[in-house]
Formats: structure tokens, C-alpha cells, sequence
């Protein structure tokens, strides 16, 4: 996946959103010693039955387009975020992705760094 066009020195979050995946899309845009920054485009995905992440690091994340309902171990029901919701999930806090928009993709930019 590339995030500029040949002609185009300046990259741009929304260009090249994949299509059809048969899993979410990630790309690392950036990271240091203590954190790392990724664009994850989901198009109809959720996290698999019975699995939850349970990440080292805390994670920052926007959706940038779309709309995603994810669940947090411990809460009564899921979180709907839309474009432009941010949301932080402090590390080992167990989640899961319920629900992406299923007629366009959703990308979203993720911040993890350490606590």
C-alpha cells in the first residue's frame, strides 16, 4: 500500500483505500523508541469470535471516515465512534472490533505508545 501518488510527493491518509479485504489493512507511517503510528483501514471487518486485543502499549485512535463499533472488556455495550470520534485505550485494556461500515472503508490513524 502506498500513501502518495507517483506524481505526488505529499502523502495523503485517503489515497489508495484498499477495497474487497478479507482482513483489516495496516500500514506504519511512523514510529520512535517509545511509539508508533498506523493507518488501519477496515472495510466490514470485526475482530474475530472470542478474540480480544490485549496490547503492551496504550493505543490513541480517530476514525477518519466510516464508522466502527468496538467493544471494551468490562462495558455494558459497544462504542460507536464516527468520523472524526477518538477514543483512548489504556494498555492490556481488552478490546475488540464489533462492527465497521460495510458500504465504503473506514480508516482510522492509531497512536500506541508506551504508558
Amino acid at each position: 500500500m502506498k500513501l502518495a501518488k507517483s506524481d505526488d510527493a505529499v502523502p495523503n491518509l485517503f489515497f489508495d483505500l484498499p477495497l474487497n479485504l478479507s482482513q483489516e489493512a495496516i500500514e506504519i507511517l511512523a514510529w520512535g523508541r517509545n511509539v508508533r503510528i498506523e493507518r488501519i483501514v477496515s472495510h466490514r471487518h470485526s475482530s474475530p469470535d472470542g478474540f480480544w486485543y490485549d496490547q503492551d502499549e496504550a493505543e490513541w485512535m480517530v476514525v477518519l471516515k466510516g464508522e466502527a463499533k468496538l467493544l471494551l472488556d468490562g462495558e455494558v455495550g459497544p462504542v460507536h465512534l464516527t468520523t472524526g470520534d477518538y477514543l483512548l485505550i489504556p494498555a492490556h485494556k481488552k478490546h475488540r472490533v464489533d462492527w465497521t461500515t460495510p458500504n465504503e472503508p473506514t480508516p482510522w490513524l492509531a497512536v500506541f505508545f508506551a504508558e
